[in-house]
């Protein structure tokens, strides 16, 4: 094992992205890498070999210096408190695009315990802990079925896995990237924010549809949104709504955001599925939505 001792650029708090507990993770190849933050700032690095130093300081996002938006959006009156109180927050990224794509399509339109469940049942299927796209696309349809993916869902990681350089991704402009992975059938805004977000360290492009963002939206409106328009919420953030979508749900959980709070949208979403209840009782198609 070799270490390093790195100044992040910019402010950050490895603290807010580990919840106070050291960064451990699994590398490409074997073996384990490892960072903690010291009192002074620095973050101490260890793994095996000097590329897996650099793929540490890419997986901590160490060299991502937030300073201009952090300036730009201090006093947003609506990112502002959440970015005012957790300065220095960065998104952990994945160490392959690979694991990306796979967390982003285990993630679509279920519930995150479950997606969490099935994309670690196919990384232990996959034989290695940090996947590539070799090990998932060795994968059949029907296997990664039988671990709990819709066989939709199934066909489109083994297809992408098998026909694009996902690794090779990281070399390319995330306009490159967007015109990519948009044609592909299976993926839209939100798995392009996951990838963009955890696996090329792009702040690009946010998480549109998400959950968090939906309830977080619904109570601003005060009724319950579609999924697209949870991109009019990150629009005003321009090349920063990645992470500016990263600070406004982690603001949400903390109740930073203001007018926005958990009881607002548990509200809002039970009148709108009461509304739904009584169109459906009157003979009216029920309201349908498509990410």
């Amino acid at each position: 094992m070799i270490t390093d001792t790195v100044r992040p650029r910019g402010p950050y708090r490895l603290r807010l992205m580990t919840h106070g507990r050291p960064f451990e993770t699994p590398l490409p190849g074997g073996g384990r890498g490892h960072g903690w933050q010291r009192p002074d700032g620095h973050v101490l690095l260890r793994a095996p070999d000097e590329e897996g130093l650099e793929l540490l300081r890419f997986m901590l996002a160490l060299d991502a210096d937030t300073t201009e938006f952090g300036r730009r959006f201090r006093h947003d009156p609506l990112l502002g408190p959440s970015l005012r109180h957790l300065h220095g927050l960065r998104p952990l990224r994945t160490p392959t695009v690979a694991h990306a794509l796979l967390r982003a399509i285990c993630g679509q339109l279920i519930e995150s315990r479950r997606a969490r469940a099935i994309e670690l049942a196919i990384v232990r299927a996959c034989g290695e802990p940090a996947p590539t796209r070799q090990s998932i696309g060795a994968l059949s349809p029907a296997q990664l079925r039988r671990l709990g993916l819709a066989m939709s869902r199934a066909s489109t990681l083994v297809r992408v896995c098998r026909t694009i350089d996902l690794e090779g991704l990281r070399s390319q402009s995330i306009e490159a990237v967007e015109a990519r992975l948009l044609r592909e059938r299976g993926l839209g805004p939100w798995s392009l924010g996951v990838v963009a977000l955890e696996g090329l360290g792009s702040w690009r492009h946010g998480l549109v549809g998400d959950l968090g963002l939906v309830k977080l939206c619904s109570a601003l409106r005060g009724r319950w949104v579609e999924l697209h328009e949870t991109a009019e919420l990150l629009e005003p953030y321009g090349e920063w709504a990645g992470l500016a979508g990263a600070y406004l749900m982690a603001g949400w959980r903390r109740g930073l955001v203001p007018g926005a709070s958990a009881d607002r949208a548990r509200f809002v979403r039970s009148r709108a599925a009461s509304e739904r209840l009584r169109s459906s009782s009157c003979g009216s198609a029920p309201i349908r939505r498509s990410i």
